[in-house]
C-alpha cells in the first residue's frame, strides 16, 4: 500500500486523564497485554504501509519505551519504518501545539520529505481490526479527496467529548458535520481515521495555516463539503474509542466475552512490544473464572471477571473480582478487591478491602502503597 501513517498520541489524553497523568493515551495499557497504539499501528502494518509517524506532545516517555525502534512491528527499517515526531518546533516560533492542525503544520516537514502517495490518519484510542487496503480503494472508486471511516452507533453507547457526527448521503458523500449533537436515535460516529493524498494534504495545511484556521475538522473540512470530495467509508467491524475511565473500563471488561474478543482479534495479528517473561505460576488452591491472565504473573488467590497484566502478584487468601490490575501490581494476603482499576506498580497491603462498582470503578494511581 502506497500510504504513509501518520498517528496522533496525545489528542485525547484529557479523556482519560486519571490514566494520561504520566503517559499519553496511545500508550495506555490495554487487555492485559496491550497498549492503546497497538491497533493504530497493526491495522497499518497489515495493511502493506511501512513508514509511520507518531506525533507526540508530552509525557511520552512511556510511549517510546514501549514502541521503541519498531522492531515488533516490523519497523526497524533502513528505508521508512517508525519515527517518533517530537511536539517542538511546529511554529515559527517553536511552541506546542494545541490543535489536530498545527500538529499537522508541525510535521509538515516530514509529510513533504516522505514519497508515499497516500496519507492514513489515525488516533490512537481508535480499537479496531482494520483493511485499510479495502479504504484505499472505495477511496479510489469514488474519486475522493478525502475518505473519513465511520460507524453506526447508537447516541447512547456514545459518551465523551469531542464527538463528530456525519451527515452521509446515499452515495456516500459527506454533505455536513455536527459535532456534539444532542439528539437520539442512529448517526454516523467519524472514528477520526482519514485517507487522503499526501500533496492534498499538504495544499490543505498551509492554505489553512496561513488564512490563521485553527481546527482541521471544523473550520477546513465541514466549511469546504461542497468543494471538497470528501466521502464516509462505513466500518461494520467491531470499533471502539475511549472517552473516559468509565468507558475504557466497559471495553475492557467486555473483553471477556469470547465473541466480542473474537470480533476484535480474529480477523488480523495485533502486535505488541514483546516480552520474555516467564509463564505465570498457578497455586495449589487458586482459583480462575473468566479472566484474562497475562505471563509472569503469581496467583494463589481467587480472580473472577478480571483482567491481570504482566508481573501481577495475588497472594493466598486473595478475591479479586471485577477488576484490571494492571502491569506489576502487588496484593497482600487477605486482601477483598471488586470494581477496582490499579495502575502500574501498585502495592496493596494485608488486608485491605477496596470496592467500587460498575457504573464508577475505583482508580489507584501509579505506584500507590494503600
Amino acid at each position: 500500500m502506497n500510504a504513509l501513517g501518520i498517528i496522533f498520541s496525545n489528542i485525547h489524553d484529557s479523556n482519560i486523564p486519571e490514566l494520561t497523568a504520566e503517559r499519553t493515551m496511545a500508550s495506555i495499557p490495554f487487555c492485559g497485554r496491550y497498549r492503546l497504539i497497538d491497533f493504530a499501528l497493526s491495522n497499518m502494518i497489515n495493511s502493506g504501509i511501512t513508514k509511520v509517524g507518531v506525533i507526540t506532545k508530552s509525557n511520552y516517555q512511556s510511549l517510546m519505551d514501549h514502541v521503541g525502534s519498531g522492531k515488533d512491528w516490523d519497523l526497524a527499517r533502513k528505508n521508512g519504518g517508525l519515527m517518533i515526531l517530537p511536539p517542538f518546533g511546529v511554529q515559527e516560533n517553536s511552541m506546542m501545539y494545541n490543535t489536530r492542525l498545527e500538529a499537522l503544520k508541525g510535521v509538515s516537514g516530514f509529510l513533504k520529505k516522505s514519497t508515499q502517495e497516500y496519507v492514513i490518519m489515525s488516533d490512537s484510542d481508535a480499537i479496531s481490526s482494520m483493511d485499510l487496503e479495502e479504504i484505499l480503494k472505495y477511496h479510489n472508486d469514488n474519486g475522493a479527496d478525502i475518505t473519513m471511516i465511520y460507524t453506526v452507533k447508537n447516541m447512547k453507547e456514545i459518551s465523551g467529548k469531542d464527538n463528530i457526527i456525519l451527515d452521509v448521503d446515499g452515495y456516500g458523500r459527506v454533505k455536513g458535520f455536527e459535532f456534539n449533537p444532542v439528539t437520539s436515535g442512529n448517526v454516523n460516529l467519524y472514528s477520526n481515521i482519514m485517507l487522503i493524498k499526501r500533496t492534498f494534504l499538504l495544499s490543505l495545511i498551509s492554505e489553512s495555516v496561513a488564512h490563521g484556521k485553527r481546527s482541521f475538522s471544523r473550520d477546513v473540512l465541514a466549511h469546504n463539503t461542497e468543494s471538497i470530495r470528501i466521502f464516509a467509508y462505513q466500518y461494520k467491524g467491531f470499533m471502539t474509542t475511549m472517552s473516559s475511565l468509565k468507558n475504557y473500563y466497559d471495553v475492557s471488561m467486555s473483553m471477556l466475552n469470547a465473541d466480542i474478543r473474537q470480533k476484535l482479534f480474529k480477523s488480523s495479528e495485533v502486535y505488541t512490544k514483546t516480552k520474555d517473561s516467564t509463564p505465570t505460576k498457578y497455586g495449589a488452591n487458586c482459583v480462575i473464572k473468566n479472566s484474562l491472565i497475562a505471563d509472569g504473573c503469581i496467583i494463589e488467590g481467587e480472580v473472577y471477571n478480571s483482567i491481570i497484566f504482566r508481573g501481577v502478584k495475588i497472594s493466598r487468601g486473595t478475591v479479586v473480582k471485577n477488576s484490571i490490575l494492571m502491569q506489576d501490581s502487588i496484593t497482600g494476603e487477605n486482601v477483598s478487591l471488586n470494581a477496582i482499576i490499579t495502575d502500574k506498580d501498585v502495592v496493596i497491603r494485608d488486608g485491605r478491602q477496596l470496592s467500587g462498582c460498575d457504573n464508577h470503578p475505583f482508580f489507584i494511581s501509579k505506584g500507590s502503597v494503600i
